[in-house]
């Protein structure tokens, strides 16, 4: 509402122009146009307003959400109201650099193909209820392929009229408020709980193996963070502190010289080996292998020779003279 009472008051009083929202109660927001952006990505989709929600969430059909290339999956997303991205939007505002024009609506879409969007909305099922023999052969651990014709699922509509009919559901509810309104996720705070949370549950969980989830964590995440940390660190550039000058070498003369200012690094030790304690207590705790082990201690003899260790960062080690060998 504080959004719109801005777009009104731009419009009346920079352009002359009447109000458009002209909002009185959140309910009269019902019905305007949003643009959906995702993360990582430059093309937005228009969206329409039909209710508001308690949890923190945002509600809308599957394909909107995979026509923003996002699969429901926990991760955040962007709602604006249309005439703020139609108004106040401009590529001078963008960066200059690689990646300047991600998070940006440079392109709207406003006819969605559902053949189109991401390929997650055509996994769902699209009935009100399961058959006796899905639950039969799902007791035998059939394989799923097998058994993809029982139930009718979206990619099954692809191409026939039958794509525009509603998605079905099993469960009546009534209230889409009733339930969690937050993500446990969103609640922990650091990357560290937010592991340990999620591998205590795989341990609780009959259906998931903890170390396979573990494996697939410390490969995946850990272990590419780690090595892209370390990899922007001896690529790294310098920045002055006062200025904001970039260099790609630390100046000769010790300072910056377009100011004076000091020069300091743009990535730092803790910034590679924030993860590094938490990578060596998921190999040990799951018994991940001797490759893993061997992957982190790499790691390590590498960080060895880039940094000192803290012995030696309080006490400057003495070169020793040829005498002290006699």
């Amino acid at each position: 509402m504080r959004v719109a009472d801005f777009i009104d008051n731009l419009l009346t009083r920079f352009y002359d122009l009447p109000s458009f929202y002209n909002m009185k109660s959140r309910d009269d927001l019902v019905g305007h146009l949003v643009v959906g952006l995702s993360p990582h990505t430059s093309v937005g989709i228009i969206g329409r307003i039909i209710g508001f929600t308690k949890a923190r969430v945002c509600f809308a059909h599957p394909f909107w959400h995979a026509s923003k290339r996002r699969d429901c999956d926990g991760d955040e997303d962007s709602v604006t109201l249309a005439l703020d991205v139609l108004i106040n939007f401009s590529r001078s505002f963008l960066p200059s650099r690689i990646g300047g024009i991600m998070d940006a609506p440079m392109l709207l879409t406003v006819v969605m193909n559902p053949s189109e969007i991401a390929r997650q909305a055509f996994n769902l099922e699209a009935v009100n209820s399961f058959p006796v023999r899905f639950f039969d052969e799902a007791s035998k651990n059939a394989d799923p392929k097998a058994v993809a014709d029982l139930i009718e699922v979206v990619v099954h509509r692809l191409g026939s009229d039958r794509i525009l009919q509603p998605i079905g559901f099993t469960h009546e509810i009534g209230d889409i408020n009733t339930g969690t309104h937050e993500s446990a996720y969103t609640q922990l705070p650091t990357m560290i709980d937010k592991m340990s949370a999620q591998l205590n549950l795989a341990e609780k969980i009959r259906a998931v193996v903890a170390a396979d989830v573990a494996r697939r964590v410390l490969s995946t995440h850990l272990m590419r963070d780690l090595i892209g940390n370390l990899r922007a660190f001896s690529t790294q550039r310098m920045r002055c502190m006062k200025c904001n000058a970039k260099y790609r070498r630390p100046p000769l003369v010790g300072v910056c010289p377009k100011c004076g200012g000091k020069i300091t690094m743009t990535v730092y030790r803790g910034t590679i080996e924030k993860y590094l304690d938490l990578a060596r207590g998921l190999v040990r705790r799951y018994d991940l292998g001797i490759y893993n082990s061997q992957r982190l201690l790499l790691l390590q003899e590498e960080l060895k020779s880039l940094f000192r260790e803290e012995a030696d960062e309080s006490q400057e080690k003495k070169q020793p003279a040829l005498a002290d060998f006699m």
